[in-house]
């Protein structure tokens, strides 16, 4: 297959970077004109909804990834696995925060990361409802819209800003409210997300310090891990090693240096 600056062709020609954008401002734009209208809510179990706007925006994803990359395997939060040949892999979150969603809070985002070997060469997060569009290549930096981001260092604000989110298990969601309890004095202030990929994506554009999750999945993550990473930031897992796409256990952040003694009680 050609590659053409470090990324696979696809069959029209055209960058997989403009094409994965393509697809999430069109889901995106499917949400945004959703979002106020009566929703189809299903459970997939305890605590994790569905609605028919998931389906729509995936659907309207894969027909665009699909044409441009029959080859490319494709993994999504809906669908499960569409298993090729192929070294290149996307993985899709067609509506990161759906219970945010069905219930009306406007804090949720498209999620499309394109990796090969579980490495992310490119990711696109698109928040419709701010029209705040995340993007990052692989060692080409990390933008919101047209500007460069960058995580935030030791700024001389009086406190720090921590997002986390619990998960569908209820032993990991009592471990991670625990956390929070040993980490919670005077300069901390605390935000549940809803999101994990716009909960990283805030960390890597300096809106907050510090992202950790104890039960995560790749469509969460897999674009999120990319922009963090060519924003300066770092992620890992909670053992300290480098995250990868495949990893249900994060901790983002500017620097760890800077921020150990949280990452200490952390764990």
């Amino acid at each position: 297959m050609p590659v053409i600056n470090g990324l696979p062709s696809s069959r029209s020609g055209r960058d997989p970077l403009e094409i994965a954008t393509q697809a999430a401002k069109e889901s995106g734009a499917i949400l945004r004109d959703h979002h106020y209208r009566e929703k189809q809510i299903e459970s997939k179990g305890k605590r994790n909804l569905v609605t028919e706007v998931d389906l729509l925006s995936e659907k309207n994803i894969l027909g665009i990834l699909q044409k441009e990359f029959p080859e490319h395997s494709i993994l999504c939060e809906e669908s499960g696995k569409n298993e090729k040949s192929s070294e290149y892999q996307w993985i899709v979150d067609p509506l990161d925060g759906t219970t945010n969603y069905a219930f009306g809070i406007g804090h949720f985002c498209v999620s499309i990361a394109l990796a090969r070997n579980d490495e992310a060469l490119l990711g696109v997060i698109y928040d419709p409802l701010k029209d705040e569009l995340f993007r990052a290549q692989k060692g080409k930096g990390a933008f919101l819209n047209d500007s460069p981001i960058s995580v935030a260092h030791r700024r001389d604000l009086q406190t720090k800003v921590i997002g986390f989110d619990l998960g569908y298990s209820d032993t990991e969601s009592k471990k991670m409210l625990s956390r929070a309890t040993e980490l919670w004095y005077p300069e901390i202030t605390f935000r549940l997300m809803g999101s994990a990929a716009l909960g990283i994506t805030y960390v890597a554009c300096g809106r907050m310090d510090m992202y950790f999750h104890r039960c995560i999945y790749p469509w969460d993550i897999a674009a999120a891990v990319l922009l963090i990473r060519e924003a300066g930031g770092e992620i890992t897992d909670w053992e300290g090693n480098p995250a990868t796409v495949r990893n249900n256990q994060v901790i983002a952040c500017s620097d760890f240096s800077e921020h150990q003694d949280l990452i200490a009680a952390l764990k």
